[in-house]
C-alpha cells in the first residue's frame, strides 16, 4: 500500500513539475512572443524575461522585433512623358504591433509580401506624375519621391492595420529597358543642347544690352563733360575780360604801357628783323623817346 502512495506522490510532482514548466516560457532580446489561445493571438510580449501561460492550452509563436530589410521585385513603370523604365527599390521595415501582424500576415514572408504589394502601388502612382528626367536627376525629384513613397506607403499599411512600420523606402535604381534606351538618351541630349543653345542666346541678347546701354551712358558723359568745359572756360574768359577792364578803367595809360610791353616780348623773341618807320610811336618807345 505505502508503494503505491510513494508512486502517486512520484507520479503527481512530476505532473506538477510537466504543468510548471509547461505554463512558463521566456521572451529574449530583438523578438516578440505571442501567445495563441486556440490559434487566436491574445496576447504578446515584448520585453526580455521570463512569462506565465496556460499550459496546455497557450502556444508560444515567435516574430522577430528588429528592423528587417525587404528587397522588392523589379517591376516596370510607365513616367509622366509615357518612357517605360525598370524600377528597383528597398523597404526598411520592422513590425510594430506583432497581434495585428499575427492576425493580417502571419508570418515575416506574407508581411513582406504585404509591403511588395503598397510599394508596388505607391512607386507607380508617384513616378507616374513625374518625368523620366526628374527621376533621374539627384538634385531634384529622387529626395523627395523617396519621402514621399515612405510617407505614402506607411499610412496604406497603417490604415488597413497590418501591425507594420516603415522606416524607409528607397530607390536604388531606375533604368530604361535596353530596347528603348539609346532612342531616350538622345532625345535628351537634343533636349539639353536645345536649351543650352536657347540660353546662349538669351546670354548674347542680354549682353548686346549692357554693351548699348553701358556706351549710351559713356556718350552721354562725355557730352555733358565737353558742355560743362565749355562752360567754365566761357566764364573764365568772361571773369578775365572782366578783370581786364576794371584794370583799364583805373589807369589807361599805364594798362597801354603794360600791354605794348608785353607785346615788344612777343616780338623781339628769337632776334628777328624788324622795319618799322623810326617817327612811329611803337619804334620811338623803343628807342626810348
Amino acid at each position: 500500500m505505502k508503494k503505491f502512495k510513494l508512486t502517486g506522490f512520484i507520479i503527481a510532482g512530476i505532473l506538477v513539475v510537466i504543468c510548471l514548466f509547461g505554463s512558463l516560457f521566456i521572451v529574449k532580446e530583438g523578438e516578440y512572443k505571442i501567445i495563441l489561445r486556440f490559434g487566436e493571438a491574445i496576447d504578446s510580449k515584448s520585453e526580455p524575461g521570463l512569462y506565465m501561460k496556460v499550459p496546455f492550452i497557450d502556444n508560444i509563436k515567435v516574430l522577430p522585433k528588429y528592423q528587417m530589410t525587404y528587397e522588392n521585385v523589379p517591376t516596370q513603370i510607365m513616367t509622366k512623358d509615357k518612357k517605360v523604365i525598370l524600377v528597383d527599390n528597398y523597404t526598411v521595415w520592422r513590425i510594430d504591433d506583432p497581434v495585428k501582424f499575427n492576425k493580417t500576415s502571419h508570418n515575416v514572408s506574407d508581411g513582406a509580401q504585404r509591403i511588395n504589394e503598397a510599394v508596388y502601388n505607391s512607386v507607380r502612382r508617384k513616378l507616374s506624375e513625374v518625368n523620366y528626367d526628374e527621376i533621374i536627376s539627384e538634385n531634384t525629384a529622387r529626395g523627395d519621391l523617396n519621402d514621399e513613397i515612405t510617407k505614402d506607403v506607411a499610412l496604406s499599411l497603417q490604415r488597413d492595420n497590418y501591425g507594420i512600420k516603415i522606416v524607409d523606402v528607397r530607390i536604388k535604381r531606375t533604368d530604361l529597358p535596353e530596347s528603348n534606351k539609346e532612342s531616350v538618351y538622345n532625345r535628351m541630349i537634343s533636349d539639353r543642347q536645345s536649351i543650352a543653345a536657347r540660353y546662349l542666346s538669351e546670354g548674347d541678347e542680354e549682353s548686346k544690352k549692357i554693351t548699348s546701354k553701358a556706351d549710351r551712358s559713356a556718350l552721354e558723359l562725355m557730352a555733358q563733360a565737353e558742355a560743362d568745359s565749355k562752360k567754365i572756360v566761357a566764364e573764365g574768359e568772361q571773369e578775365a575780360a572782366k578783370i581786364y577792364n576794371e584794370a583799364y578803367g583805373k589807369d589807361p595809360e599805364f594798362y597801354n604801357l603794360y600791354r605794348t610791353l608785353e607785346s615788344y616780348v612777343v616780338t623781339m623773341s628769337n632776334n628777328p628783323v624788324i622795319m618799322m618807320p623810326i617817327d612811329s610811336p611803337y619804334a620811338q618807345i623803343l628807342l626810348g623817346e
